[in-house]
C-alpha cells in the first residue's frame, strides 16, 4: 500500500514539475491584417490627462513627426502620442447588450426578455504610454468600428513604434537598470 501511494505521489510530482516548464512566447500576428489607413474614425473614450470628454473624432498617423494624431469633431487637433512614448498597445473587446435588446426586453409581452441575449461586441484600441508633460504614466482608450481595423491599426502602431510582439499586443521592452 505504501508503494502504492508513493508512486502515485512520484507521478504527481513529475506531472506538476513537467507542466511548469517555461514555454517560448508565441507570436500570433494576423497575417492577413491590412495595413492600416493613414486615418480612421474612432471614439475617444478618456484616460488622457486634460481631456474627461468621450468624444469621436478622427485617429491619424503622423509619420513625419512620429506621432498618432486626435483630431475631434472639428477636425482641429486635440492631442497627440508621440511614437516613442508608447509602452504597450493592445487591444480589448467588450459583449454588451445592445440597446435594442435592452429596450425589448423590457416590454411586457411574453418571451421579449429573451431580446437580453442580443448582444454586441464593442472593440477597444488600448495605448498605455508615458507622458513626459505631466511625467506619469498614461492610458488611453479609442473605441473602433471592427476588429479588422483593430487588428491593421495595432500591428502598424507596434510596427511604428518599434515595439515588440506579444500575442495579439506590442510593448516596449525595459531598459535594464546598471547597477552603480
Amino acid at each position: 500500500m505504501k508503494k502504492l501511494f508513493f508512486l502515485a505521489l512520484l507521478v504527481f510530482s513529475l506531472s506538476v514539475i513537467a507542466s511548469a516548464q517555461p514555454r517560448p512566447i508565441e507570436k500570433s500576428a494576423n497575417p492577413n491584417a491590412k495595413p492600416a489607413p493613414s486615418s480612421f474614425a474612432a471614439k475617444y473614450e478618456g484616460g488622457l490627462f486634460g481631456f474627461n470628454d468621450k468624444t469621436e473624432g478622427t485617429l491619424k498617423f503622423d509619420d513625419e513627426n512620429s506621432r498618432l494624431v486626435f483630431y475631434g469633431k472639428t477636425q482641429k487637433e486635440m492631442f497627440a502620442i508621440a511614437f516613442e512614448s508608447l509602452l504597450v498597445v493592445y487591444p480589448n473587446s467588450d459583449s454588451v447588450t445592445s440597446t435594442t435588446g435592452n429596450v425589448v426586453s423590457h416590454i411586457p409581452l411574453p418571451g421579449a426578455g429573451l431580446a437580453g441575449l442580443l448582444k454586441e461586441k464593442r472593440r477597444y484600441l488600448v495605448l498605455q504610454f508615458d507622458d513626459a508633460d505631466a511625467d506619469v504614466k498614461g492610458l488611453v482608450n479609442f473605441k473602433l468600428e471592427n476588429k479588422e481595423l483593430l487588428d491593421s491599426v495595432i500591428q502598424s502602431l507596434g510596427a511604428k513604434a518599434k515595439l515588440t510582439q506579444r500575442g495579439d499586443s506590442y510593448y516596449r521592452p525595459r531598459t535594464p537598470k546598471s547597477s552603480i
